[in-house]
């Protein structure tokens, strides 16, 4: 098979099981933010290259860059009550030029360090823990069933399980990245003072006041959401890549 054909069939599997994820499993995001305020293909990927994690590290950088002011304006929608500001935001557009005009662009940026940190580890641990998890697997079910291949070894119940635990896992680790860029990026006081000043203090405050349980406020509604999400995801990804081999055969 070629590169080309495997990224495609890949790319194909990852949209379909992307939407079908983001279809299902959305709305207790915005629970889990309110707590808080109180990404195998990339796997194969990331070889042992020095270049290619480089390549990937500048990635996530820009990626970060392009999304911050997105994760931002969102966090502040989910988060403002009517009681919470004076004046709540009316919409997107109006969040973005309000942020624009009292807090200047750099405001877009807050949460940008833990934010990076997340997302660069969240993905190399989930998919590196799947990967393993699925090698344990077929070689356990491999030993009882010989005559079959790998690909065939596991049903929809295995990837299930697969990806909801290596997105539990993910989440264990990396959870308190999302705490801290959350608490980050609230919106300022009627004075226009922030709660937080920076990343750094919101470590401090955390810790001081709420100890180390206060990094993993909100990680239930994020399992509830994030998980079974996960497990849909590598449920259509696999099913999906297993209906492209007949057909990649056939031509």
């Amino acid at each position: 098979m070629s590169l080309s054909q495997w990224q495609w069939e890949n790319a194909i599997a990852g949209a379909v099981s992307g939407f079908a994820t983001v279809a299902a499993m959305y709305p207790l995001d915005i629970v889990r933010t309110r707590f808080q305020g109180f990404e195998r293909a990339l796997c194969r990927l990331l070889s042992c290259s020095f270049r290619v994690h480089c390549f990937m590290g500048i990635i996530f950088l820009l990626v970060s860059l392009c999304t911050n002011p997105i994760w931002l304006i969102k966090t502040r929608l989910q988060l403002q009550t009517p009681i919470h500001q004076s004046r709540p935001y009316s919409g997107v557009y109006d969040a973005l030029r309000t942020i624009l005009r009292e807090e200047g662009w750099t405001a877009l940026y807050k949460g940008l360090g833990p934010g990076l940190l997340m997302q660069v580890s969240h993905g190399a641990i989930q998919f590196t823990a799947y990967e393993e998890l699925r090698r344990i697997l077929v070689d356990y079910k491999g030993r009882k069933r010989k005559s079959e291949s790998a690909s065939n070894l596991l049903n929809s119940f295995d990837y299930a399980v697969l990806g909801g635990s290596s997105k539990i896992a993910a989440i264990l680790v990396t959870y308190p990245f999302q705490v801290i860029r959350t608490r980050s990026q609230q919106r300022p006081s009627n004075e226009g003072i922030p709660r937080y000043m920076s990343s750094w203090h919101v470590v401090k405050e955390t810790a001081r006041f709420e100890g180390f349980r206060g990094f993993y406020k909100g990680i239930t509604p994020n399992l509830l959401k994030n998980v079974p999400a996960s497990s849909i995801t590598f449920i259509v990804y696999e099913n999906v890549l297993k209906l492209l081999r007949p057909t990649r055969r056939n031509d």
